[in-house]
């Protein structure tokens, strides 16, 4: 499969899409000053308890509060909140934990009050953007992430990739792991560390702790709500998590982040240099990669597939709903048979559509009805195989006995939403026009307007074919009408493509005269 990153940016902001042979599946997009990002690790203090929620409102030094549940503390919340408490005291004074005692694994079913009070402090990090009216939501749970590896404090596991199926590479990075990891550090082995030599990951290990001894400079010097560390760059988050051997080019368009991202590579995969380009061209990344036109087809509320097939996608405040319709040019056999090919090749759309607008939380699908049992079972097989190179994670029941389809999908920052349709130019977008009787008074002030500045001007009219056929219709016409009062003969000249209520005056030359 053909991967290709496509990285459009300006100082404001950054696009980043993926193509998977050559079709767009992933959209990201971010300001470039933004309050809040996945992974950004805040110092917090407790600014409200909410025992009826189990919960706790958090001041992370924003004017948005944030969300932080019992669920989210974590197993190793009383070392976390003993260490916060320790450094900003000074009674801790290093980054290393060999030295620190941890204290005993918090209960799975406790109370929120029985481990914060109000205005306690404690190190948190954002573990979902701000969606709709809700501010961020916390985890307790810190970890500092890495291509090959993620670092946990306040552990002494090592736990690996269930994607990397070979048994004896999952005992080699074991090993090698826990032969250089930090003391009292847990760590996650990333599906990309497969295959790697000690030297990469001690590397990176040895990256991860400097960006904890960061943490902790700033935590022993801070006395009030505020970021400690943040996630980094999109562009470098993107490729971080996502960079595989089977990529094939990496496209930027704003020189800094072209440099900025060889820099990184060099740093962590000096082979893989190569593949990232710099597009120089008149035409923009996007546009030159058919990303634009992509987004304008990917983005309607009604995406429509070759065959003919179309999704209708609804949002509502608690889910999003798809109802799959097989179109006009539906196949000419029998019921069931066509409504299996139907449902195959849409369902490969919902997912390309689930990942590209990163819709999350209940999915409810309405496929065409099917009653054989084995085309049931055939289009839930397909259904996870599409979702399969899904980085989110997500749930994909079988259909019910109503036909419908349920997927659950982690949702950490709002969908996205793009308005790919143009201004109505008869009606300005308001779904309402003029009244027709009151055109001719609009074109007569506009003539009298155009005269007062140009009154030996020879003029132009065109109109829609009606509105020129009433203006000739009698005597005395519109048109002499004017003649007989301005005293200046305006010709007349019909245009199919003109809507009914629009009027263009022209002068000899041809040029249309504009009124502000």
């Amino acid at each position: 499969m053909e991967k290709n990153l496509i990285i459009h940016s300006t100082p404001a902001e950054i696009q980043i899409a993926l193509l998977e042979n050559k079709k767009l599946v992933e959209l990201h997009e971010q300001k470039r000053e933004t309050s809040f990002s996945v992974g950004d690790i805040f110092l917090a203090r407790v600014k409200m308890l909410r025992p009826g929620l189990n919960a706790a409102f958090m001041d992370i030094g924003s004017r948005s509060d944030a969300f932080l549940h019992y669920t989210d503390l974590g197993p190793q919340i009383k070392s976390l909140i003993k260490y916060t408490n320790d450094v900003k005291n000074g009674q801790y004074k290093s980054s290393n934990l060999k030295e620190f005692k941890r204290l005993p694994d918090n209960e799975k079913n406790g109370k929120i009050a029985n481990v914060f009070s109000r205005n306690q402090y404690c190190l948190v990090q954002i573990l979902k953007e701000p969606i709709s009216t809700k501010g961020p939501r916390l985890s307790c749970e810190i970890t500092i992430p890495g291509r090959y590896v993620v670092l946990a404090p306040f552990g002494n596991l090592v736990s690996v990739s269930k994607k990397i199926g070979d048994e004896e590479e999952r005992k080699r990075l074991k090993r090698l792991i826990e032969s250089i990891k930090p003391p009292n550090f847990s760590v996650i082995i990333r599906t990309a560390a497969q295959g790697k030599k000690v030297a990469d990951l001690y590397e990176e290990v040895k990256q991860l702790e400097q960006n904890w001894e960061n943490i902790f400079k700033e935590l022993s010097k801070s006395s009030t709500p505020q970021k400690l560390l943040s996630e980094q760059d999109k562009t470098i988050s993107i490729i971080r998590d996502m960079l595989t051997d089977d990529f094939n080019g990496v496209v930027l368009d704003y020189e800094p982040d072209y440099k900025a991202t060889r820099d990184y590579l060099k740093s962590i995969a000096p082979d893989k240099v190569k593949i990232v380009k710099h597009h120089k061209g008149k035409n923009g990344v996007f546009k030159h990669y058919n990303v634009s036109s992509q987004l304008t087809s990917s983005f309607s509320k009604n995406p429509t597939l070759p065959s003919g097939a179309y999704l209708v996608i609804e949002k509502t405040e608690a889910m999003h709903v798809i109802d799959v319709n097989s179109g006009p040019r539906a196949q000419r056999q029998d019921q069931e048979s066509a409504a299996l090919k139907v449902n195959l090749e849409t369902a490969e759309e919902i997912a390309r559509q689930l990942r590209l607008r990163d819709i999350g939380g209940l999915i409810i699908i309405d496929f065409i009805d099917m009653r054989n049992p084995q085309n049931k079972t055939a289009l839930y097989k397909a259904m996870r195989e599409y979702m399969a190179n899904d980085r989110a994670q997500h749930t994909v029941l079988p259909l019910s006995k109503f036909g419908l389809m349920q997927i659950t999908r982690q949702r950490v920052k709002p969908a996205i939403e793009k308005d790919t349709s143009d201004l109505c130019p008869a009606c300005d977008g308001t779904g309402k026009v003029n009244a027709t009787s009151l055109i001719i008074d609009d074109i007569t002030n506009n003539l009298k307007y155009i005269l007062a500045s140009r009154p030996k001007a020879s003029l132009l009219l065109k109109v829609h074919p009606y509105v020129g056929a009433y203006l000739r219709k009698g005597f005395p016409s519109q048109q002499w009408k004017w003649f007989l009062d301005l005293q200046r003969w305006v010709k007349i000249e019909s245009d199919e493509t003109m809507y009914i209520n629009s009027f263009r005056f022209y002068d000899k030359l041809g040029d249309e005269i504009r009124i502000a």
